[in-house]
């Protein structure tokens, strides 16, 4: 048991100065982050609200709110993120929004899976959606930090 926990302080010591390690490291991307999720909050109140309104009131078919309601919470997503939690990291609006989009749709494609077999798992529309968005969150922030905000 000694020699496993002496073979891992190396491997720790280089975790710790790894890229990913300097990153944990860093109360800036911590911040980030904390303002991503509230972005994220923002937007998935956007999205449910849009969805139930597109299932309830306009009869709308669960995949197809799904969609629309997705592009009314990226546009606000995008907006909050580009002003506040990557402001220092904005590039132009139409290359970094092209990019933005381009991982909202991929993420939209993640989402619209979920949704799918969570409501064919017998799972209502409304919470189907609210727990597809949670399971897309981590794929849209890693896309967003990494290659849409990118400096």
């Amino acid at each position: 048991m000694a020699r496993q926990s002496e073979a891992s302080a190396p491997r720790a010591a280089a975790f710790l100065e790894s890229p990913l390690g300097l990153a944990l490291r860093r109360r800036a991307n911590w911040v980030q982050l904390a303002k991503f999720c509230l972005v994220g909050l923002s937007g998935y109140a956007v999205n449910l609200g849009v969805y139930a309104l597109l299932l309830n009131v306009a009869d709308w078919h669960y995949l197809a709110a799904a969609a629309a309601s997705f592009l009314v919470a990226v546009t606000n997503n995008y907006t909050w993120n580009r002003l506040w939690t990557f402001r220092r990291q904005r590039g132009h609006v139409a290359y970094q929004g092209l990019r933005f989009l381009v991982v909202s749709v991929i993420a939209l494609a993640a989402n619209l899976g979920f949704l799918a077999l969570l409501v064919a798992l017998g799972l209502e529309e409304i919470p189907a959606q609210a727990v597809a968005i949670v399971l897309v969150t981590p794929l849209n922030f890693a896309g967003n930090k990494l290659w849409s905000f990118r400096r």
